[in-house]
């Protein structure tokens, strides 16, 4: 799937390199938001989720190079009529702040409601994530409330903002 500078597709087995050396690489910019795949052990793990019916995994790459400049998850896939998932992201620091993620998450946004079928998709943030919050208010999502102690994240329970976007469409397919 492609829009504009970027591309979305799914990641493989062959990301692995590229994606540790993105995540060691970014250390300083996921601290404390987030701990992505950092070892062979940890990716496999990270792959076999992936590979599961009920989680997607995305990277998102440049067009010009094919370089991998973020990574966007659909996590805890719900179908029935719930029909819901919550999203995880990362981006590569050399590329922070250029609008990469934007145009990813936008098009992993329009893929989980067109493709995948889902009515909703959340982005829980910790409230002091500013560009995270920033990026999902960019991409429509809107601010549903305050989760007290909802992730445990770095050897501690964390409040999250709760962002939701919704499929305005009342069919299900």
């Amino acid at each position: 799937m492609s829009d504009g500078r970027t591309y979305i597709r799914a990641v493989t087995g062959g990301d692995r390199r590229e994606m540790l050396a993105l995540a060691e690489s970014s250390r300083e910019l996921h601290s404390p938001w987030i701990t992505p795949p950092l070892t062979t052990h940890m990716f496999r793990a990270y792959l076999r989720r992936t590979q599961r019916d009920d989680h997607e995994g995305y990277v998102v790459c440049l067009h010009d190079t094919d370089e991998i400049v973020g990574v966007i998850n659909v996590n805890n896939v719900i179908g029935g009529s719930f029909r819901s998932a919550s999203l995880g992201y990362y981006a590569a620091q050399a590329h922070a702040g250029k609008g990469y993620m934007r145009e990813g998450l936008l098009q992993v946004k329009a893929h989980a409601f067109k493709k995948l079928g889902l009515h909703r998709v959340e982005a829980n943030i910790q409230p002091a994530n500013a560009p995270s919050i920033r990026l999902v208010r960019s991409c429509g999502f809107e601010r549903e409330g305050l989760s007290r102690q909802f992730l445990f994240i770095n050897g501690a329970w964390r409040d999250h903002e709760r962002w939701a976007a919704i499929d305005e469409r009342t069919a299900l397919r």
